[in-house]
């Protein structure tokens, strides 16, 4: 819950905004009116330079100075211009300053008031001056003597002065009219700012769902422990089948890059299988093999404000869970094998029992020793072609769970005891699959034959597994042993990623699996562990060889 101090985000931004927008609106409104007084200032500097230099030119100033009272023709001519230009005085001077005309008919002889600049040596000349109407921007431009209408020095001598002002009153009345605009303008603007910040502060609002800054923090920083704390792999993925986030466990279980995060499922070299179930319909608890990794997937939409935005896979490592279910499924089978045993010895004992009781030792005693060569003879053959107790446990356990279903499963050739590629673990698994699928294999055909080939040397082994069933088509073969080619578990069948776990132990030990056509007339399953020191070794990428 926020605290009752703590603002929402949206809020937060909300206020930053409309100071930011009123801060920038008064800024502009003030620049804006100093921008508006220098131009009417400028302009009020202009207008009086151009009234000055017509009055100057004007015929009148000079036929007026040729009288013995200039100020009886200056004096109105000057005010019917001030009225007519809308300035505030036109005064005409004597170069010793005494006024001819001026809006005050008491200051008419009097010096005028103000400096004269260069007008007397035949300049204009323009400032802001406080004189007897008070501030003023005034012109002040000279009276050659004579008659051209050049307002330009051209030699002749400056007989007069004329200067005319416009005052401050009057330029701030004008600045009042444009200032008015100028805040419509700024309150138009500001009514601007403030619906787009509200707009804005409404769209964060909803996407932070209205919590704080504090809040926001701390969820930023438990997503960040519990992401790289969570023992499962956690995928994120959008609907155009982009990463959008990953956990360590994630990234060290598929091995991917450290720039995922954006990129599409089609680039990162995931499984096919994997990456149509994690973009397309949804499961749980599927079964997936990948790399090294045997990986249970769940994957479920994930949805926002009502809409699906994309989905959320969890992975989970079940490599280790996976191998220890394939030694259980073998000691069940070899349980089941002994049990069976246990019921056929019973039987051969009460065979044995019964020839006694009737008086036929000798028969008696030639029946147990005919069973125990046989037995002997499975025991020292299979013991003698695998050196490892384990291993040499699961093929003796798989020739009586064959023999029991009526099939026949030969071990040829020798696995020396000093094999040192990978652990027993992994011949069991690659040896126990490949047994499995064949006996499944020939389950239903009238020849229920199996072969299996053991050859190598201590760094390099080649395991052959042959059956006389009806083989895979090259479809099957293909599929079988694409890399990372993963089946769903169903309930109830065990079945479905023997092959890839084969696949998978080859790969790690560098070798690799070959499906071919057995002489039996089935598949032949050749595996080959560590690296051949001949040329012709397997190859280290999984084939499949199935002729037409």
């Amino acid at each position: 819950m926020r605290p009752r101090h703590e603002q929402s985000v949206a809020r937060q931004v909300l206020v930053l905004q409309l100071i930011a927008v009123l801060v920038l609106v008064v800024t502009a409104l003030a620049l804006a009116t100093y921008d508006a007084r220098n131009d009417i200032r400028a302009s009020a500097g202009d207008e009086a330079v151009s009234v000055a230099r017509a009055v100057a030119r004007s015929p009148v100033v000079r036929e007026a100075m040729a009288t013995s009272d200039p100020s009886a023709l200056l004096q109105p001519y000057a005010e019917a211009v001030r009225v007519d230009t809308g300035v505030d005085f036109v005064v005409v001077m004597d170069r010793d300053r005494t006024r001819w005309s001026h809006p005050s008919v008491e200051q008419l002889g009097k010096a005028f008031i103000g400096n004269l600049g260069g007008a007397p040596q035949g300049e204009v000349y323009t400032e802001e001056y406080v004189g007897t109407l008070g501030p003023s921007i005034r012109a002040i431009v000279p009276v050659f003597g004579q008659s051209s209408a050049s307002d330009t020095n051209t030699g002749a001598p400056v007989v007069a002065l004329v200067a005319v002002g416009i005052t401050l009153t009057q330029l701030d009345d004008l600045l009042v009219e444009e200032f008015a605009d100028i805040v419509v303008a700024a309150v138009a603007v500001l009514v601007v700012g403030v619906a787009g910040a509200w707009l804005i502060a409404r769209r964060l609002r909803r996407q932070t769902h209205g919590m704080g800054e504090r809040e926001i923090t701390r969820m930023y920083e438990y997503y960040s422990a519990v992401l790289h704390a969570v023992r499962e792999g956690l995928l994120l993925i959008d609907l155009e089948r982009r990463v959008q986030l990953v956990n360590d466990e994630a990234r060290r279980l598929l091995k991917l890059p450290e720039d995922v995060v954006g990129r599409s499922l089609d680039d990162l070299g995931l499984p096919p299988a994997l990456v149509d179930a994690v973009s397309g319909e949804r499961g749980a608890d599927e079964v997936y093999v990948t790399g090294d990794h045997v990986l249970v997937a769940s994957s479920s939409a994930a949805f926002w404000d009502g809409k699906e935005v994309g989905a959320v896979v969890t992975l989970r490592d079940h490599t280790e869970l996976q191998a220890v279910t394939g030694e259980l499924d073998i000691v069940r089978g070899l349980t089941e094998s002994l049990r069976a045993q246990t019921h056929e010895a019973a039987n051969r004992l009460h065979t044995v029992v019964s020839l006694i009781e009737i008086g036929r030792s000798e028969e008696a005693i030639d029946f147990v020793t005919d069973e125990l060569k046989v037995a002997q003879m499975l025991t020292d053959r299979v013991v003698g072609a695998v050196g490892d107790p384990v291993v040499a446990a699961l093929l003796l356990g798989k020739s009586a769970e064959a023999a029991e279903r009526g099939i026949s499963l030969t071990v040829t050739g020798e696995l020396p005891a000093s094999f040192a590629v990978g652990s027993p673990r992994d011949l069991v698994t690659v040896l126990g699959n490949l047994v499995d699928n064949a006996i499944e294999a020939v389950g239903g055909s009238d020849d229920r034959r199996i072969v299996v080939h053991l050859e190598g040397s201590p760094e390099h082994a080649r395991l052959v597994v042959g059956d006389s069933g009806p083989g895979l088509t090259p479809e099957e073969a293909a599929h079988a042993l694409e890399r990372g080619w993963t089946t769903k578990v169903d309930a109830g069948d065990a079945h479905g990623v023997g092959l890839a776990l084969v696949s998978q132990v080859a790969r790690r030990l560098g070798g690799g699996v070959t499906i071919g056509r057995s002489e039996l007339g089935g598949a032949e399953m050749v595996v080959v562990l560590g690296r051949a020191p001949a040329p012709a070794q397997a190859p280290a990428e999984v084939q499949a060889e199935v002729p037409s």
